[in-house]
This record gives structure tokens, C-alpha cells and sequence, in this order.
């Protein structure tokens, strides 16, 4: 698998330095910053390399110095050794975010399948799963849009995950996810299977070169039914835009604030907008965008297993894990990483075949 094209990133980092130089650069603020993100993550993974490189070199001059018998050389080569293979994990791990988008913030929405409570509680079982994976690793996560399910559980939310690598970290996590159980809403104890899906577009920003015509909107302002306090709920500050070419629903009852809600709902609806124009320019894209699959038996990403055995598995990548309460309490990096080297392995072949 080719992890990495030293030549392309240096010629990439020459380009952009370029851009980050020209007078202008700084006019559009939001564009610069993409750049300058850009150019920050690509030198990173540039030094990284070079480091691992040096450090290689160090160790292999230190051992053709080293005596058999020199215990204090010996440990210090064994603990350079262990630094640069703690380093070289960490550098492989950065060069899988190898798409275009993924470093970007991106918002996730959670929905539950057919199965009354059992699919609508599996929906808040995965939000908390998220939740506790995003306080893992220090990403800022930000509920938009909740909505209650009848007994327990939700009926749909769409929540903002911030910081860097947000899109490369989650976007395999699209899909339908299957959850098997005793349920504990079933008096008569029987297993049940149930379906959520989950859906991750990116936070496109200034990228998302999308015009949207506010006559192809539908407004509906209303009062929030979520968490803040009683003053959230005593003006209706809550809104919802339906996009009536396409039928793309989205609302946001996150601020107090209805014009910040409104923002908030345009942003979604351009990333969505523009998710949508990459699929139908691009279909061969699923390196980005996944495939889109109906929330039913059979077109399930991960399964999750609590009855009669306890497993989850990937049936992308074959990860399989026995832990399944570690799992819901947000451990995933396995099947997240899985995912990143089956895309790179993909985009390679792909690559090989032009």
C-alpha cells in the first residue's frame, strides 16, 4: 500500500506556499484559512517522514558502533528504537487521511430504522457511542437537532463534530449500523434486531461553492423541544429548511438565537448540497461519499451483538471486537483505522489500474 508520495507533497507544499504569498491572500479570509490548514497538515506529514528517516539512519550508525557488551549503548538504541516505532505508528495513522476533505469539521445524523422503541433507543445507544468517543480524543461536539422518541430513545439528531481530522475519523462510520439483543422493552425477554443509520458529510466551508436560490426554501420557524432551559423553549427560535428541489430537510435548535439557527441550517444545507453534486459528478467517488443503503436487513456496515454472543463486527473490513460495552462506551479506533487502510489499499488499486 503507498502511503505516501514525498515527490506530490512537496510539490504540493510549493503550490501552496505560493498562494499563501500573493498579495490578495488574505482578502478572503475563510479561503485562506483552508490553505493554511492545508499547507500546516502537509508539512507535517513531510517532517514526520524525514524524521523517521534521520532517526532510522541514527540508529543503524549507533549500531555499527555499538559494543556486544555496552549495556548502557544497547539501551539507549532499544530506547530510540521504541520512540521511532511509537513515531512511525503515529506518521502512518496521519498519511491514511489521504482525501480531500478529511480534515475538515463535519456534522453526523443519527436515524433510527422500522422498530418503534427497540430502533429509536439503538439510535440514542450509537449518539452516546459517539458522544464518548469525541471526550476520548478532545473533538468538540455540539448537538443541532434532537428529536425525542415517543417512549425512550430518538427519533432523528444531527450533531457537529469540531476539530482536526473530524470528516477523516468518522466518515466510515456511514452507513446502516445493526444492533442484536433481548430487548427491554419486550416483556417476553425475545432477542430483536434493529437498524440506525448514520450519515457524515463534511463541513465543506468555502469550499462548497453551492448557490442556493431562496426561492427553493421552505422556512418553518418553531419552538425548540430540546435541552437549554425553560428560555429556549419560550420563543420560537428553532428552525427548519426544506430544500424543495432536492427534499433535503434540515434544522437546528442548537443557539437561543433564531438567526444563529438559521446559519447554522444554511451551512448544513450547502455541505449537503454539495455532497449531493459530488455523488452525481462523480460516482466513483466512494472514497468520499460511501454508498447510500437502505436501513433494513442485509445492507448493515458493523453489526452489534449482545445476545447470544457478544461481538461487533465490520463487515467492510472483517474487524471484529469482543468488548461490546467498551465499544458503546466510544472505544472504535479499531474500526475507524480499518477503514482508513481498506481506503487507501482501494485508492491504490485504483491508481494501479489507470
Amino acid at each position: 500500500m503507498v502511503l505516501f508520495d514525498l515527490v506530490g507533497l512537496k510539490k504540493e507544499i510549493a503550490e501552496l506556499e505560493d498562494k499563501q504569498n500573493q498579495e490578495n491572500f488574505w482578502n478572503d479570509q475563510e479561503s485562506a484559512l483552508v490553505v493554511v490548514n492545508r499547507l500546516s497538515d502537509i508539512k507535517g506529514k513531510v517532517g514526520g517522514y524525514e524524521k523517521a528517516v534521520s532517526d532510522l539512519k541514527d540508529i543503524n550508525e549507533m549500531l555499527e558502533m555499538a559494543d556486544i557488551g555496552d549495556s548502557e549503548m544497547l539501551e539507549l538504541i532499544s530506547s530510540m528504537e521504541e520512540e521511532m516505532e511509537q513515531n512511525t505508528k503515529e506518521l502512518r495513522n496521519l498519511l491514511l487521511f489521504r482525501g480531500e476533505y478529511d480534515a475538515l469539521n463535519c456534522t453526523v445524523d443519527i436515524h433510527p430504522g422500522a422498530g418503534g422503541t427497540e430502533a429509536q433507543d439503538w439510535a440514542s445507544m450509537l449518539l452516546r457511542m459517539y458522544a464518548r468517543w469525541c471526550e476520548r480524543h478532545n473533538y468538540k461536539y455540539t448537538i443541532l437537532s434532537l428529536e425525542d422518541g415517543d417512549e425512550a430513545g430518538i427519533k432523528s439528531v444531527t450533531f457537529k463534530v469540531t476539530g482536526h481530522n473530524a470528516y477523516g475519523m468518522l466518515k466510515g462510520e456511514k452507513g446502516v449500523h445493526r444492533l442484536v439483543r433481548i430487548s427491554p422493552f419486550d416483556a417476553n425477554a425475545r432477542r430483536h434486531t434493529s437498524f440506525s443509520s448514520v450519515n457524515v458529510v463534511p463541513e465543506f466551508g468555502p469550499v462548497a461553492n453551492v448557490v442556493i436560490d431562496p426561492k427553493d426554501l421552505r422556512i418553518d420557524i418553531f419552538r425548540s423541544g430540546g435541552a437549554g432551559g425553560q428560555n429556549v423553549n419560550k420563543v420560537s427560535s428553532a428552525v427548519r429548511i426544506t430544500h424543495l428541489p432536492t427534499g433535503i430537510v434540515v434544522s437546528s435548535e442548537a443557539e437561543r438565537d433564531q438567526p444563529k439557527n438559521k446559519a447554522n441550517c444554511m451551512a448544513m444545507l450547502r455541505d449537503k448540497l454539495m455532497q449531493r453534486q459530488l455523488e452525481e459528478r462523480e460516482a466513483q467517488m466512494k472514497s468520499i461519499i460511501g454508498e447510500q443503503k437502505n436501513i433494513e436487513w442485509g445492507s448493515q456496515i458493523r453489526s452489534y451483538v449482545f445476545q447470544p454472543y457478544q461481538l461487533v463486527k465490520d463487515h467492510r473490513t472483517e474487524m471484529e471486537m469482543g468488548n461490546v460495552q467498551a465499544v458503546m462506551d466510544g472505544e472504535i479506533d479499531p474500526f475507524l483505522s480499518a477503514y482508513l487502510e481498506m481506503e487507501a489499499k482501494n485508492a491504490d488499486a485504483r491508481k494501479e489500474a489507470k
